[in-house]
């Protein structure tokens, strides 16, 4: 390893420091050991000029700036051979519970699901103004002590709900969202107010317009309360303001990197919130907070004004308190925007589902046999789905990759994202300056070789085509939430699921139970997720220290 490290550096700072043609064979030689080749003296001689020419390339890539909002000309297809969308959209009924009623302290409506609150808005039980100030108040109590909110959008909330409040009385409902407050993971920008991606350098950053998220949020009606923080640059739940917590247990983190979108819903801060995965930002905090959370397929929702990290797996979605509410918000966030070339109009056809009879369920049965804390919690949930009507069926993963090679693509592509934070040597400006934390994932990135990245992605290509040959036979797969490759495999190839809590563990924070569906096909995991929902209890419980 100090070998490696000492090669590292001197490599590097010959990258950084060359002023023309000055790089010698012996400097290819020691390069060599990094990247696992092997030349004679004859071949480096004949690679000098190239590599000179090459260095010469890299000088001008740095004098010119490349904004963090530039997408790079490749993209990423997760569309398996043959693969047909489905674009024929029918309509959605929703059939919202009628009969919910305000309860007697008023302030418990902030546990309430957005269905029900929307239930109670639409027959004008309560003004979105009532509402968001409750959340307000909430936020202002508490997000102090969680310290998930980085900035209140206070004005702005309160200018959206009057308007809700003047259309909805004007008999102009414009839906389940109309007039609901929610917050939003602050690498989403939205004019007028700070867009810090939760990292130091950025802190005072503003993005004069609004994400396309937050663009269809506002049409549909819904309220703006908070920008929640994140970990710095979408890592952990660390970011330049403290360490985001757990609202079941203030002495642990909330994990991350969509920290605080969960532990704001969860503690009955917002309605919902808006988050995003890359390798399990939306499922690590759900889990965590008792949440539920959806990662929807990659290329459903648009990522235009949002931080970007990885081109080819970032994906945005919605955390809230159940797996219905999650449906409404991935209606009124899902769909092209015109800009984001990786977004498919996919129908999204949503109905419920009476018995799990009527689908055939799979189950990673290899990941449930194994050995793990909470596995108890998880086989009550696979008997809760055979209770339901399910025929579970046993699914597997491939196990002949190279899964360390994965790894490659969401590193390079970030160190590229934030390629001029690193050689600016602002990300000394990071708060985690440890081995796991992205500035020294730039760094070492900054090494990996093109060719290496390409050829993680051809074995990427062969990954979606085997997951999806041995995923479509099912209409839903039940897993453990970070059963062996499970996560790192689907966030790759882009399917969807849906992340919900089945139960606590021996410390008394909540675990959770995950369903993965086919591409495109979030309608029918979110269903299924709702009907477990409906059969136990675990999503209608909150914590203790932030109930009215």
């Amino acid at each position: 390893m100090k070998n490696y490290l000492i090669i590292s550096l001197k490599w590097g700072l010959l990258l950084a420091a060359s002023a023309g043609n000055i790089l010698l064979a012996q400097d290819t030689k020691e390069a060599e050991a990094l990247f696992d080749l092997r030349f004679d003296e004859e071949e480096r001689k004949l690679m000098k000029k190239g590599l000179d020419d090459n260095l010469e390339a890299y000088k001008a890539l740095h004098n010119y700036n490349i904004d963090n909002s530039i997408p790079p000309a490749i993209q990423f297809n997760q569309m398996p051979v043959g693969f047909e969308l489905n674009t024929e959209q029918a309509q959605i009924e929703w059939s919202l519970n009628k009969g919910v009623k305000i309860p007697e302290n008023i302030e418990e409506l902030a546990f309430y699901t957005v269905a029900d609150l929307a239930t109670l808005i639409k027959a004008r039980k309560i003004s979105s103004l009532q509402l968001t100030s409750i959340y307000l108040d909430r936020l202002k109590k508490y997000g102090d002590t969680l310290e998930c909110v980085i900035t209140l959008t206070e004005e702005l909330a309160i200018k959206q709900a009057k308007k809700a409040d003047s259309e909805i009385s004007a008999g102009n409902y414009r839906g389940p969202l109309h007039g609901i407050p929610y917050g939003a993971k602050d690498l989403l920008a939205v004019k007028g107010y700070k867009t810090t991606w939760g990292a130091e350098p950025y802190k005072d950053q503003i993005i004069d317009r609004n994400a396309i998220v937050i663009q269809k949020l506002e049409e549909a009606g819904a309220v703006l309360v908070a920008k929640l923080t994140l970990g710095a640059l979408a890592w952990g739940d660390v970011w330049y303001g403290g360490v985001t917590k757990n609202p079941w247990n203030l002495s642990q983190g909330s994990s991350g990197s969509s920290a605080g979108s969960a532990s704001a819903t969860s503690a009955g801060l917002v309605a919902f919130a808006i988050g995003t995965e890359t390798l399990g930002s939306i499922t690590s905090p759900s889990t965590r907070c008792g949440t539920s959370g959806l990662r929807p397929t990659f290329g459903r929702v648009s990522r235009t004004g949002g931080m970007n990290l990885s081109w080819s797996m970032d994906k945005i979605g919605p955390i809230c308190r159940s797996a219905f509410d999650a449906a409404l918000v991935f209606e009124a966030i899902r769909g092209s925007d015109g800009v984001d070339q990786a977004v498919k109009d996919a129908a999204f056809n949503y109905k419920p589902i009476l018995s799990l009879s009527e689908l055939k369920v799979g189950y990673l049965k290899d990941l449930f046999e194994a050995e793990y804390s909470d596995r108890s919690n998880d086989m009550a949930s696979l008997e809760v789905l055979r209770s339901l009507g399910a025929e579970l069926q046993p699914v597997s993963l491939p196990d002949d990759l190279p899964l360390n090679a994965f790894s490659i693509i969401l590193s390079a592509e970030a160190a590229a994202a934030f390629d001029e934070l690193t050689r600016s040597n602002r990300d000394s400006l990071m708060v985690r300056q440890i081995e796991r934390a992205w500035p020294n994932v730039f760094r070492q990135s900054r090494l990996v070789p093109a060719v290496e990245y390409i050829n993680a992605n051809r074995v990427r290509y062969q990954l979606i085509q085997e997951l999806h040959k041995r995923f479509s036979a099912y209409d839903v797969i039940a897993t453990p939430t970070f059963g062996g490759n499970q996560l790192q495999f689907t966030n790759l190839t882009g399917h969807p699921v849906v992340v919900v809590p089945n139960g606590f563990n021996a410390e008394g924070g909540p675990t959770s139970i995950s369903f993965l569906g086919n591409l495109f096909d979030e309608a029918t995991i979110l269903a299924v997720a709702r009907l477990y929902q409906e059969n136990t209890e675990f999503d209608k419980l909150h914590p203790s220290l932030f109930k009215p």
